[in-house]
């Protein structure tokens, strides 16, 4: 079913996808007439399937999150050939609203919105099990939130789509921030009333009760919202099933996929029809590395911000002289400008022997039990409270200590003032979720973006203007109620 409600790709029809063995592995079934389609649960099923299909990271949906989050960021450089020039300007920060980076993210994540908004218009009124409906209405309310949630990072306020609207209608203006936030809260607290703690069989890799409190809580703290943060932090833990894996690179293996640290998690499929592999593992692999593009690379203020001995750092980056699955890194800088390579979203080349290389199999660990304690952690110290915020950074820490060759090398954090537990929070984030594409976002939401990017170098980075990007100068053609974001023209 064709859907985009990006006014550069207006729909009436709806491009639906069948179900498979596991429910990102399904058949296209083409175009149908809306008002003949949704009939039955069969059909409500396929439709909330579509919802989640412009999450991932496959060629065909060529999401650039990874550009955002890491290269912008003070932690890695664009890396690669010549091409994509469009991601050299981003890292640069020579940022114009005809950058194409901007027009793939708005339009594939407004898709995902219509696809959301087409569930909660349709099934409704769908006769079948009212168990199941309200799963499936849950399911949407979620991934809605999500896909707003990721665009108001990009782009601040937003125009809110709540329902499918004729393409006459979509001609809306922005919203207040205020009302983007709370549009969000909505959607999470809808799904989380209603989502079930966990799934079996080919049903996992859904939307849970966790992630929706947990995509909660991170609106909470994006705002700010200290108390609110630890508030749904209890109730995450509270559900009793998550934790952190005992070995780090369990979160990054597709033998280890979905497990217990794993608390929203976008599901790839090699070998499906159409394509549900990562397309990372060919983007990011380095270039002598099976066929590898060799982007996203690794700078070394990033290396250097780990402790001596933090076993994180190997586990995070490939570098000269040590294992990188199976064979040793090289030396040789044709492969890496910088000597580096981010490890997280790569797989063996064994893996690739009888595949694309851009089919991957890794699952995006979107949010991990790491990430909501460092959150707790997080607002205890902001909220005064350091010697609470130990707890949660601790056990975080304790992991890395319990793989490092020398546990001594990474103490305990403690007795530390409340500005310095608060910096000590930042430093853990962005060794425990290096190249997890949150980096940029942090820095924006912390208010420290000019300071670090000015101190990495980044001499082109504007105060006030590129914390947020662009609108995309496609949707302002069309959309004459967009205005644009202050430094960017208008």
């Amino acid at each position: 079913m064709k859907t985009l409600p990006s006014l550069a790709c207006c729909l009436t029809l709806v491009l639906l996808s069948a179900c498979g063995e596991n429910f990102l592995d399904r058949d296209r079934i083409g175009q149908s007439d809306e008002n003949l389609f949704y009939q039955s649960e069969s059909d409500a099923m396929l439709a909330v399937n579509a919802a989640y299909s412009r999450l991932n990271f496959t060629q065909q949906n060529n999401n650039r999150m990874w550009v955002f989050g890491d290269v912008v960021s003070d932690d890695a450089i664009k890396g690669g050939d010549a091409t994509q020039a469009d991601i050299l300007l981003l890292d640069n920060f020579s940022i114009f609203p005809d950058n194409e980076n901007l027009v793939i993210q708005w339009s594939l994540y407004f898709d995902g919105i219509n696809n959301c908004n087409l569930v909660l218009d349709k099934v409704p009124s769908i006769a079948m099990d009212e168990g199941l409906k309200a799963r499936l209405l849950g399911e949407a309310h979620f991934l809605r939130a999500y896909y707003y949630f990721e665009l108001t990072k990009l782009f601040g306020p937003l125009p809110l789509y709540t329902t499918v609207l004729d393409p006459g209608q979509l001609r809306i203006p922005r919203a207040t921030q205020a009302a983007t936030w709370a549009l969000i809260e909505q959607d999470a607290t809808a799904a989380a009333q209603v989502l079930p703690v966990a799934y079996s069989g080919a049903d996992v890799g859904r939307a849970t009760q966790g992630a929706a409190l947990a995509l909660l809580a991170k609106a909470y703290l994006f705002q700010r919202k200290w108390q609110e943060v630890l508030t749904t932090v209890e109730q995450i833990k509270a559900l009793g099933v998550y934790d952190l894996m005992p070995d780090y690179q369990d979160n990054f293996r597709v033998a280890t996929e979905n497990n217990r640290e794993s608390v929203w998690e976008i599901q790839h499929v090699s070998k499906a029809v159409p394509p549900q592999g990562n397309y990372l593992n060919q983007f990011l692999a380095p270039r002598f590395y099976g066929g590898g593009y060799g982007f996203n690379l690794p700078t070394q203020n990033f290396v250097d911000v780990f402790e001596a001995g933090d076993p994180r750092l190997d586990f995070t980056v490939g570098r000269a002289g040590n294992d990188f699955f199976g064979e040793p890194y090289p030396s040789n800088k044709l492969y890496s400008v910088t000597g580096y390579t981010a490890k997280k979203y790569l797989e063996p080349q064994s893996r690739n022997a009888d595949r694309p290389i851009a089919d991957g199999d890794l699952n995006y660990r979107a949010i991990r039990f790491a990430d909501v304690l460092l959150w707790e952690a997080e607002a205890q110290a902001e909220l005064g409270n350091a010697a609470a915020a130990e707890v949660p950074l601790e056990r975080v820490r304790a992991r890395a200590r319990a793989q490092a060759s020398d546990p001594s090398a990474l103490p305990p954090v403690q007795g530390l003032s409340q500005a310095d537990m608060v910096q000590a929070i930042r430093h853990e984030r962005r060794v425990e979720l290096g190249f997890e594409m949150h980096r940029y976002f942090d820095l924006t939401r912390w208010g420290v973006a000019a300071e670090v990017m000015h101190a990495a170098g980044e001499a082109g980075f504007q105060e006030n203007k590129h914390e947020l990007f662009p609108i995309p100068q496609t949707e302002q053609d069309l959309n004459a109620q967009l205005t644009q974001n202050p430094g960017y023209g208008d």
